[in-house]
């Protein structure tokens, strides 16, 4: 099964909750695989420091225009959606960051004047963290606009026959979207403020939009604090977990540490959420 990590606002806890959930899934013997989908700025691997044991660079296809076979025509450049070519009175311009790759140029082209070449976005790196736990991680380049092509060249690493927590970028873009599509069910970590009730409304309205049923996993949770829950309540969501708002666990995150390292206690209640997604989620069996 894959189990997606979302929640829409940054910094509410999406990697503590992949990165427990997948060591105490992997303590209990289940083979599992954590994947870091948030390829602009991942950061499992430093609550897990694990040895990177392959590597794999991520390209897409851009336009290469022959300046020998090209007549200035223009249909290039009409025919791409996204910019990413301009004709002048003495080239075709390629403009590489616009490029999807979709090959439309080089098909429009009347002359045969439009190759292609490989352009690296990004990579893919995979390896054995503590307690053979297996990740991996997608990086993409500084600078590049698109994370999609990285996210779904990782999804490639998804086992069928292991437990896959995929730790999800923040927002609800088309990073997120792709990260999420597929899964078997989304951990919606949010926190108990006004951004985290209002970023979480929209990330379980993507979620819905992709087919795939969010569950929610409430971090710094605060006694009183009940809007996220009555929000909850009114969408028919089921919170699976509750992390207290707690100076003692900020500090373990501050210098990289694990919950379920510091205390067994915690090893049992992710363990006991796992029970319940798998009870509320159908064809998911523990």
């Amino acid at each position: 099964m894959v189990i997606a990590v979302a929640g829409g606002k940054g910094g509410t806890g999406k990697t503590l909750v992949a990165v427990n959930l997948a060591l105490a899934l992997r303590r209990e013997g289940l083979e599992v695989r954590l994947l870091d989908a948030d390829v602009e700025e991942p950061n499992a691997h430093l609550f897990l420091d694990p040895a990177w044991e392959g590597r794999e660079e991520v390209c897409i296809r851009v336009p290469v225009v022959d300046p020998e076979l090209c007549d200035l025509c223009g249909d290039c450049a009409r025919a791409c959606a996204y910019g990413a070519l301009a004709v002048t009175r003495e080239k075709v311009m390629v403009f590489e960051e616009l490029c999807h790759g979709c090959g439309g140029c080089s098909l429009a082209c009347p002359r045969g004047a439009i190759g292609e070449k490989n352009r690296r976005i990004g990579i893919i790196e995979w390896g054995h963290a503590s307690g053979s736990l297996w990740t991996a991680r997608g990086l993409l380049e500084i600078g590049e606009p698109k994370a999609s092509p990285v996210i779904s060249r990782l999804k490639g690493l998804i086992d069928p026959e292991a437990v896959n927590v995929m730790d999800c970028g923040p927002g609800t873009g088309c990073p997120t979207m792709t990260a999420l599509k597929g899964a078997d069910v989304c951990l919606m970590v949010t926190e108990p403020t006004p951004f985290g009730l209002h970023d979480l409304g929209m990330a379980v309205d993507m979620a819905g939009s992709l087919g795939v049923r969010s569950l929610v996993v409430m971090n710094k949770d605060v006694p009183g604090e009940d809007a996220v829950r009555a929000f909850c309540r009114e969408k028919g969501l089921e919170v699976v977990m509750s992390i207290p708002f707690s100076l003692d666990i900020a500090r373990l995150c501050s210098r990289g540490a694990n919950l379920v390292d510091e205390d067994d206690s915690w090893t049992h209640r992710f363990l006991q959420a796992w029970r319940r997604v798998c009870e509320l989620v159908p064809g998911v069996m523990a």
